[in-house]
């Protein structure tokens, strides 16, 4: 796992307001085609505005691509640059396109000959990397979901279905029918279980030319749902996070999860 794309992760997960956090996304060339194989081409940054390439590029190391059908789909022209990368990916099935870069791992801190040492990557290497008996060794799971979603005709399901681990966005209003003056309905699970009082901020995209973020900050309910109505049309950035002690590496005090999804609003 790239070091400095999972310390990004972490920092949208320590962070409790997006204001004053560097941005992570997918931004998609459209989300809703129709024709036989139309291309759909991708960016993909970490920026401090929504959705400009100022900072750095997001890694496509983890890109996890599934298509209608639930079977993984592979990307093409995959390129990375100064701030940002990009690739294409040929819309070959009708139906939805789940886009995301998923980074599981963990980050370990710890001294040694009176210095601190940290460490990042993922939970299988933490055994012949981090020395188990270390001083004040402290060590965090971690679990973040970047994503978009496209669609090639009409709607489908299949690729919306949950995996079960860390955050995932379950759309009950579907994610390429948003329409500007319409009221949408997601849900949150953590672990594959709805979970409730999670903190949600949504942004616009276009955040270099206004003096504030106007960001709407919502909160699930009992079974993990929130709402939104869409105010304009565009691209809108959906963020959370959620931490607890449920972590499954041994040793580990704790795990940090994140989320950031884009989603585009149509004109009625």
């Amino acid at each position: 796992m790239n070091r400095l794309l999972l310390s990004f992760v972490f920092l949208l997960a320590a962070v409790p307001s997006a204001s004053y956090a560097h941005k992570v996304w997918l931004l998609p060339s459209q989300t809703v085609f129709s024709g036989p194989e139309p291309w759909l081409t991708v960016d993909a940054a970490v920026s401090n505005d929504l959705f400009y390439f100022n900072h750095f590029p997001l890694r496509l190391d983890n890109l996890v691509i599934t298509a209608p059908d639930g079977t993984e789909a592979e990307a093409q022209n995959q390129s990375t640059g100064k701030y940002r990368s990009v690739f294409d990916l040929p819309l070959t099935q009708r139906g939805t396109y789940r886009v995301a870069v998923v980074n599981d791992g963990a980050f370990a801190s710890w001294e040694e000959n009176g210095e601190r040492r940290r460490w990042r990557g993922s939970a299988d290497a933490i055994a012949s990397e981090v020395p188990a008996d270390a001083d004040n060794l402290r060590i965090t799971e971690s679990f973040g979901r970047v994503e978009t979603f496209v669609t090639n005709g009409a709607p489908s399901q299949e690729a919306l279905q949950p995996v079960g681990k860390g955050i995932e966005l379950i759309p009950v209003t579907h994610p390429n029918d948003l329409y500007a003056g319409e009221t949408a309905t997601f849900r949150f699970l953590v672990n594959g279980q709805p979970q409730k009082d999670m903190e949600i901020v949504v942004i616009q995209g276009g955040t270099r030319y206004r003096n504030s973020q106007e960001e709407l900050n919502v909160t699930t309910n009992e079974e993990g749902e929130f709402q939104i109505t869409w105010a304009e049309p565009g691209m809108h950035w959906i963020e959370t996070s959620h931490q607890d002690d449920e972590t499954k590496i041994e040793n580990a005090s704790g795990r940090r999860m994140s989320y950031a999804g884009t989603f585009e609003v149509l004109p009625q």
